[in-house]
């Protein structure tokens, strides 16, 4: 099925493309995959014995949902961009929360055990300030996947089809291309907007080709 689908991209390009992250109709396509997708009951170490979660580019909270079947009562804050917060508010309880800010984030958990962030840093518009603004709420550890990391920052435009953003399969019934820009970042940057924390891991990431992970721990 897979292989057949890939053909069929190739002689069926699609001709429309829709702009960025804030696009309604990408927006929706997230929300509803997340909204519809069963996540396996696989363990989740990173979340053991971890109280509150601030998830930068969490999008419509699917990370909650993996967290919270074996951690129920963890408690889970996704910062996003303003159009999926908007839409994704329906889906907050007493225990998931959206924001648009970072530092309303981490008031409502009141105290960050980590910040989990899964290839979103590299689409804001100046990665390494919102590094140290994560920084700032001085969590215990922070975890990143999917880092695009470079000899030095740059900057290119990325396509994708748009049932591939979100979790799962998609319902849509037509195929469209999505594009925004994506930065590399350099590593020593990266690892630098860290102050106050020390690197304890490093790795490339598996889900990417070209990126890395990272785990960092406060001081």
């Amino acid at each position: 099925m897979k292989f057949v689908r890939r053909v069929a991209r190739k002689l069926f390009k699609p001709r429309e493309i829709i702009e960025g992250y804030e696009n309604p109709e990408l927006v929706e396509t997230i929300f509803l995959k997340t909204v519809n997708h069963r996540p396996s009951g696989h363990a989740w170490p990173l979340v053991v014995g971890v109280k509150t979660v601030l998830d930068f580019g969490g999008g419509a909270g699917l990370h909650y949902r993996l967290a919270c079947q074996q951690s129920p009562d963890i408690q889970w804050a996704v910062v996003e961009t303003p159009a999926m917060v908007r839409r994704a508010k329906e889906l907050a309880s007493d225990r998931l929360m959206f924001f648009e800010r970072i530092e309303e984030a981490a008031d409502w958990l009141g105290g960050v055990d980590l910040v989990h962030s899964n290839g979103a840093i590299q689409y804001v518009p100046d990665p390494l300030d919102t590094v140290r603004a994560l920084c700032a709420v001085q969590p215990a550890m922070l975890v990143w996947h999917r880092v695009p990391i470079s000899d030095e920052i740059r900057r290119e435009v990325q396509t994708s089809y748009l049932s591939d953003n979100g979790p799962g399969e998609s319902r849509a019934s037509r195929e469209k291309l999505v594009r925004y820009e994506r930065k590399w970042i350099s590593e020593q940057a990266f690892i630098g907007a860290h102050e106050g924390f020390r690197l304890t891991e490093q790795s490339p990431d598996p889900t990417e080709r070209g990126t890395q992970q990272f785990k960092f721990a406060r001081h």
